[in-house]
Order: C-alpha cells, then structure tokens, then sequence
C-alpha cells in the first residue's frame, strides 16, 4: 500500500531526486518486509488420504523448514503406495491369512506334501506381511501425532516434542518402505532350495582338471562360512589333479539364491603347473547349479528307469568290495546315466542317484522355458546357460573379472572362498533390473 500510495502521488513527478530515491528505498524495505513475513510462514491442505498422504495444515516457520520438506517427500512416497503398493500388500495379506487358516486345517495337516509346499508359499510372504504390519503401526502413531501437532491449544515445548517424534516415525517408515519394495519385486521359486553343484573341466586338458578342483575347494571354503552342508554325490579325478567332474550336494538356507550366479563357464588365464617354459595358458571349466526338486514336480516312473547294482571301488574295506553297493541308474528316455557309490549302503545310493536324476530332469525343463523366454528377458545375471562365460581369472594381474556386472575384483578375494561381495553385487544388479520392470508395469496400469 505504501509503495501503491507513493508511486500515484500526483506531486511524485514534481519530488527531487533525493527525495524520490528516499521513497523508492523506503517501497523496497516495506516490500521487502512483507516478502519476508509471508516466507515464514507456509500454509497447506488438511490431510487428503487416510493410507498416509498428509500436508501441514497450520503454519510452519522457516526454522522447521526441514521438516516441511521431510513430510513433503513422504506425502509423495505415500502417494506412490497409495495407487500401487497399498493394494497389493493387503491382497498378500489376505492370502498369507488364508494359508495360515488351510495350515490349521486337520485334513491339510496330513497331507505331508501340502502342508511343505504351503508352508513355503506363506514362509515367502512373511518378512513382506511383518515389515507391512509394522509400517502400519507406525501410520497409526503417525497420524495421532499430526492430529496433536494441528491443534491450537499446543504448548510451543510440547509442539517440538511432538515434531521431533514425527521425524523419528518418517525416518522409520521411508526405510521400511525401501525395504517393502524389494521384498515386492518378483523373486526366483527356486530361491530357497538346496542345489546339485556340478563342476566340469572344459578345455585345457589337464590344466582344466586342476582348475575344475580349484574351484571345488573354493566352493566348499564359501559353504563353510555360510554355515551350509556339503555331502559329495559322485567324481571323476583328473589324471595330473583334479577333477574331471565333481559333483556336490550342497544344504542350508537360501542356498540357490546366492549360488545360481556361479552357473556358467569359468575362464582362468595362468601358468598352469603342467607348463615347463612358463607361457601362459587359458583354461575353462563349467559349473551348472541344478536346485533340487521335490518327487511332485518331476515325475519319474519306474518303467522309465533301468538300475543295476555293482561293486564299489576305492577305500572302504571289504564291506564295499564284496558287497554290491553301488547304483548305476539308466534314465531311458533322456539316456542320463548315474553311477553312485559314495555311500556304504546301496539304498542310500539309490536315494542319492533318484535326487540327482530329478534335479536334472528337472534343469533340462528349466532350460527349454529359459530358451524359450530368453528373447524376452534383458537381464544377463541368473539365466545359468552354460554356454555363458561369466568370469575370468587373471593370475598375473590377480584380477578377477565378472563379464556380466562389468566389474574386477581382486582374485585373493574369490580364492579365499569370500564371494558374498561378487554376489551381493550380482543381487543389488538383479534387483534393480527387476524394479525398473515393476516400474514400467505400474505405469502401464
């Protein structure tokens, strides 16, 4: 109004130039005063959803401006759980509900086979339906502290208090949010499963053979440190060292999950011990990561398998060569052959030959669907071809190269059987492809 006044002042034209830049100075301080004042305070809607979405409604000022900024960003997180996540996490809880509620039922409870599989459909869902439980109860605690905060008759203190709280609460939720949205994106069936490992020289000759049981210890040194179990099922050895195939079946938690990204082919470039003018060779082995199967998924039937029994060789006393322990099991319409003799009993060893005959039955089928989806998929991390090379072992740089994250780690890493920072790293990149197309689906709907 000063400014307005001054400005429209008939004798304005006729003032000096001292005394119109005096009232030039005196417009821009009230202006900027007002600018100021209105700064400091900011004014928004009333709460617009009762998922979480929410806007100051009394004024903020400029010292709790972080704040303001804080709940701003939620309010858009939660808009974001609003269209999508929301729905389907209460979907998933009422399915986690019902399985709970067919575990109860006594019919269920004597199906052996239904009570695994649905016991592992609702164990898949549980860390998701706890995190959501929890970010819920922190929406409650939420919105009554919002509903404090707008009221009038606040004490100033009791207001700090209460803002303080509500950064706390955001704080919590924006991290099980994050977390929420992981535990969404499509996860692999086979991710808790135990596995077959198989190990393979490939070419290099003998060199081959060592590399191939170079990586069998390796391997065995990272199950150990990952507290899961590893029962051998069948080896060839190699004529200077080790193993032209080896076989190993490996048990514990989430086994396949971290173990499904060393499938494929093996390059190791050194100085192999067979060398007498010290040139450098390239050698490859190839690993195949099989999860083992339930008898439900894969069906066998007998007429389809040829089993003889045979003496075992190696050590082991008179028990294994005198008595015919061994198993050699003929699948007849794929041709797999498996011989088994590990174990000192030949029921064991025909257990043992059915599991593996499963397993790979089950990653010829695995493998005609991936072939089958492969144009579609834009991933490179999980796909188990083993024509794949993955990795590449540099002896002279110690370098080791993964082909599929682009990135070289040292090689004492990996010989030390410490590969959980080449798989955390092949996960976070799985991950991250798997949200972009969750991503792209949202927004398509």
């Amino acid at each position: 109004c000063f400014t307005y006044i001054s400005l429209s002042h008939p004798e304005f034209v006729t003032l000096g130039t001292t005394q119109m830049t005096i009232m030039l100075a005196l417009s821009i301080i009230a202006l900027n005063s007002l600018f100021v004042f209105v700064g400091s305070y900011r004014t928004s809607s009333p709460i617009t959803s009762s998922s979480g979405s929410f806007t100051w409604q009394h004024h903020l000022p400029v010292r709790n401006r972080n704040i303001y900024e804080t709940c701003r960003r939620k309010m858009q997180l939660n808009m974001a759980m609003d269209k999508f996540f929301i729905q389907k996490l209460d979907s998933m809880k009422r399915t986690f509900s019902a399985l709970t509620e067919r575990l109860a039922d006594p019919d269920v409870a004597n199906d052996r086979k239904q009570v695994l599989s649905l016991s592992r459909e609702r164990s898949s869902m549980l860390d998701t339906i706890e995190a959501y439980e929890e970010w819920k109860r922190l929406e409650s605690e939420r919105v009554s502290l919002v509903e404090m905060d707008q009221a009038g008759d606040v004490d100033p203190d009791l207001r700090d208090l209460i803002r303080g709280d509500l950064k706390e609460i955001l704080s919590q939720q924006q991290q099980l949010e994050e977390r929420i949205v992981v535990l969404l994106l499509p996860r692999d069936p086979n991710d808790d499963r135990n596995i077959m490992l198989e190990i393979r020289a490939g070419t290099g000759g003998d060199e081959a053979s060592i590399f191939a049981g170079d990586l069998v210890a390796i391997y065995k040194k990272y199950c150990d440190s990952e507290g899961w179990k590893v029962i051998p099922v069948s080896d060839t050895l190699g004529e200077m060292g080790g193993y032209k195939t080896c076989v190993i079946q490996v048990t514990g938690d989430y086994v396949y999950s971290k173990m499904k990204y060393e499938a494929g082919v093996h390059r190791v470039q050194r100085v192999p011990q067979t060398e007498t003018q010290g040139r450098v060779h390239t050698s490859t082995a190839t690993v195949a990561v099989m999860p083992e199967v339930d008898e439900v998924e894969v069906v066998i039937h007998p007429d389809d398998i040829e089993i003889s029994t045979a003496r075992s060789s190696g050590s082991g006393g008179q028990n294994v060569n005198k008595v015919e322990s061994a198993i050699d099991l003929m699948h007849k319409p794929t041709g797999i052959r498996i011989f088994c003799q590990q174990e000192r009993s030949q029921l064991q060893n025909k257990a043992t030959a059915l599991a593996l005959l499963r397993s790979r039955l089950y990653e010829m089928e695995l493998e005609k669907q991936q072939q089958e989806q492969y144009a579609a998929r834009k991933t490179q991390v999980g796909t188990g071809s083993r024509s794949e090379k993955i990795r590449t072992y540099n002896w002279k740089d110690s370098r080791c190269s993964d082909h599929r994250l682009g990135q070289n780690f040292p090689l004492s890493v990996f010989l030390n059987g410490d590969l959980a920072v080449i798989h955390q790293k092949c996960i976070a990149d799985d991950q991250q492809a798997n949200m972009k197309l969750m991503l792209e689906n949202q927004t398509k709907q």
